[in-house]
């Protein structure tokens, strides 16, 4: 069970997640608890790392004060105990006097390196999982806090780093398995792993998620549990569509299409374990535990003509390459990729003119002028020639995708997308469907977005799942 930073985010939340937890363990053989740091602590976190950065002393002691107090409180308001309340204290004591060293070295530096990012943006996790834990045995449940850096060994890829999963499955089978045995559920930090040599990374934002699936992997579990804020995966997201409904069941290669376009119940590489083991994985809501949320499997196949949901990706750049004379010239378009590579930028959709006078191509916005530069500088001999005219971005876009494995040869599905996008009065600015056909990805105007969305959904996903 992984609980994520809203499902432990307050005491009340908190106290929640632990009744769900002494519930389960008196149902299951055993239950393994991850937990994410509590909701915006990462991100304060990474400030007070950036203002050490800025040498902004101040300001970084504002934030560890803060952080400090914001967990001092937790603990008096939840933790009966006065010597298991004064543990605690200790414990979150020297987390905070630890940050605000790597803080003070940060300043003498005047710089931080992905690795000394990921020694201080899993605290959170560190702090909460000693916190909940205590509270479990508090509740008569036998737990203990577990560091999944002792666990999950990853390439030395910082900030976003890949477990070795044959190296990850012999220590887990080490050091998990024996507490298990004991009776003794174990609360492990999400997010964290560490380099064969133990120096500490992290899996990426969102990646307690992908710890869950490792360990469900390693421990060959039943099913793999993630409790968040709403009812599971939704057909859309109920801040831009209320009447969006949770999904009972999905596949895999639905909720990858989910995942990587931008729906935030999930984070995209948590999929992996979990489909290689055909491990069932459940997204259900920490407030509402009764409800049954969204299955996700390999044995769900939905009907044809049935689509699953519609998401959306913001904050996005449309780049353009276009001339008439790069008709018939080869290499135009490896060249160009190789230029947006050079800049880590990540490409989310293609589009190609069968002309071939133009390519399009959607990056993140923060990436645009490095982007437009470095294509330049690839293709300048073009540019001068006049085979290319013109690298120029239309920024201020989104791309708004419609999911799901029922649109497989199934006529007509694109026809009502693009009639209610007409009906609507939407201009759509490029369009990508990917080979496996679970998926269209549009491209809109920001200010069109939400209406794109409101309108596929209306017109195309509510009436059929009605």
């Amino acid at each position: 069970m992984k609980f994520g930073g809203t499902s432990v985010g307050s005491p009340s939340a908190l106290q929640q997640s632990a009744a769900i937890v002494k519930k389960y363990e008196q149902e299951w053989e055993h239950v393994v608890v991850v937990v994410s740091a509590m909701t915006g602590v990462t991100d304060m976190l990474l400030t007070a790392a950036e203002n050490a950065e800025r040498g902004d002393e101040a300001s970084y002691t504002a934030v560890i004060d803060a952080l400090h107090l914001r967990h001092t409180e937790t603990i008096n308001a939840m933790i009966l105990n006065s010597s298991d309340r004064e543990n605690l204290h200790n414990q979150i004591s020297q987390l905070m006097d630890d940050l605000r060293t790597y803080c003070r070295s940060i300043q003498v530096m005047g710089e931080i390196t992905p690795r000394g990012l990921d020694t201080i943006a899993p605290l959170g996790e560190r702090m909460n999982a000693r916190l909940f834990s205590t509270l479990l045995n508090q509740a008569n449940v036998a737990s203990q806090p577990v560091e999944a850096s002792s666990l999950i060994i990853t390439d030395a890829n910082f900030t976003n780093a890949m477990p070795i999963m044959d190296l990850t499955r012999e220590r887990v089978k080490e050091k998990l398995m024996p507490v298990l045995d004991q009776g003794i559920t174990p609360v492990v930090t999400g997010f964290t792993g560490a380099t064969e040599k133990g120096v500490l990374t992290t899996l990426g934002r969102g990646g307690s998620d992908f710890t869950a699936a490792i360990l469900g992997d390693c421990l060959n579990a039943q099913e793999v549990w993630t409790w968040t804020d709403v009812n599971g995966v939704m057909t859309a997201d109920p801040r831009i569509v209320p009447e969006a409904k949770a999904l009972p069941e999905l596949s895999y290669s639905e909720v990858s299409e989910l995942a990587y376009f931008g729906a935030k119940v999930l984070h995209p590489k948590t999929i992996r374990p979990i489909i290689e083991r055909g491990i069932p994985l459940w997204v259900k809501n920490t407030f509402n535990p009764d409800f049954p949320g969204t299955c996700i499997s390999g044995q769900y196949h939905r009907p044809n003509g049935l689509l699953t949901a519609i998401t959306s990706i913001r904050k996005l750049s449309i780049i353009n390459v276009e001339g008439r004379g790069m008709l018939g010239v080869p290499g135009i378009a490896a060249r160009t990729f190789s230029a947006v590579a050079r800049q880590g930028a990540s490409v989310l959709m293609i589009s190609q003119s069968s002309s071939e006078q133009s390519i399009c191509f959607v990056i993140p916005s923060k990436s645009t002028a490095q982007v437009i530069q470095s294509i330049e500088a690839e293709v300048a001999l073009e540019l001068l020639r006049g085979d290319i005219d013109r690298v120029w971005a239309r920024e201020d876009i989104e791309i708004v995708t419609v999911i799901g494995a029922g649109m497989r040869e199934t006529p007509g599905v694109s026809a009502r997308i693009f009639g209610a996008l007409g009906n609507a009065e939407i201009n759509v600015l490029a369009i990508a469907m990917g080979s496996s056909e679970f998926s269209i990805s549009l491209v809109v105007s920001s200010k069109d977005a939400n209406k794109a969305v409101q309108a596929i959904h209306s017109a195309v996903i509510e009436k059929k799942s009605t």
